[in-house]
């Protein structure tokens, strides 16, 4: 989870047309790195040599490595984002995560997208629109209550430690983790909103705008990838 280098006061302490301000920016950043997703997945999908890699990545071992990799780079992403005061550095650790986030989906949107095509329904879009809507019902609870989630990080470590294992555990001995693993998945997702838009009114201070669309994006895109591998495998 990020750490918190606050150099303003927090954004529970302003004014509330700051604090109003604080959140319009966000979420205007977190929307443009949901655009930004869209366009680098779709150039992705442009260059037939990437994404027969990407897919090349997700047999044995090697989809280990390449779980490995996103992580070290969204993990370095995260540094960037929360712990330096250069704006453009931030932009970058944003810019760097987006990236990393629309390669490693390459295999389940190609996945999407055959279904699509063999007459199975646009379940891209049904994804979408279930993301979004489940997205917006938990951050509404934490702004119109004003709730403080902080209690679910230590739940939220543990939930990831024990999902990371079972997925390593999965690769090494062949099995396969099914519908009730996406299922938990999710619920883990949706504790993680709760959790980061409850950082967004309590944790970050008023400069730490993409910081915290940083983290719902996280949120958010993790939370599509459960989904979206529930209905792939309907």
């Amino acid at each position: 989870m990020e750490e918190f280098q606050q150099v303003a006061p927090v954004v529970s302490s302003l004014t509330d047309e700051k604090r109003v301000a604080f959140y319009k920016k966000t979420y205007t950043h977190l929307a443009m790195a949901v655009l930004l997703f869209v366009i680098v997945e779709w150039v992705f999908f442009q260059i037939e040599p990437l994404v027969n890699f990407a897919f090349s990545m997700t047999q044995g071992w090697r989809w280990l490595l390449m779980l490995g990799g996103f992580m070290l780079a969204t993990n370095y992403a995260e540094k960037m984002a929360h712990k330096t005061h250069d704006i453009n550095k931030q932009y970058l650790g944003l810019l760097l995560y987006v990236v990393a986030e629309a390669f490693i989906f390459i295999p389940l949107i190609g996945i999407a997208m055959m279904i699509a095509e063999s007459g199975g329904g646009n379940i891209l879009n049904q994804a979408a629109i279930l993301t979004l809507s489940l997205f917006t019902g938990l951050s509404g609870v934490v702004l119109i209550t004003k709730k403080d989630f902080s209690f679910l990080k230590s739940m939220l470590t543990i939930g990831f430690f024990i999902a990371l294992g079972l997925i390593v555990a999965g690769m090494l001995f062949g099995f396969n983790l099914g519908l009730w693993f996406s299922v938990g998945m999710v619920v883990l997702a949706s504790g993680s909103i709760l959790y980061q838009t409850s950082n967004m009114v309590h944790k970050y201070s008023e400069d730490q705008y993409v910081g915290a669309s940083l983290g719902l994006f996280a949120s958010l895109m993790l939370l599509f990838w459960y989904i979206l591998s529930i209905l792939s495998n309907d």
